[in-house]
């Protein structure tokens, strides 16, 4: 799931694709900058998410987990 500004640059909400045995949110990540390279940029101010926690980049992702990335948000 992507949301505020990367859901602008991406399209959608809600991507849903592979990643290999032994990935890791930064591999997710990683490959969602080569699919969309205007979203690269915000990788330094995320907060990254596996099914609802907040992750670090190199937390591990299994089959099934949901990844979420939150750019900064401002406003009020």
């Amino acid at each position: 799931m992507v949301f505020a500004k990367l859901r602008d640059l991406v399209g959608e909400p809600r991507l849903v694709r592979e990643a290999e045995a032994g990935s890791t949110i930064e591999d997710v990540w990683q490959a969602l900058a080569r699919e969309f390279p205007a979203a690269g940029p915000y990788r330094a101010a995320l907060f990254r998410c596996r099914d609802a926690g907040y992750a670090k980049f190199s937390t591990p992702v299994a089959e099934g987990d949901e990844v979420a990335f939150l750019p900064p948000v401002s406003g009020g």
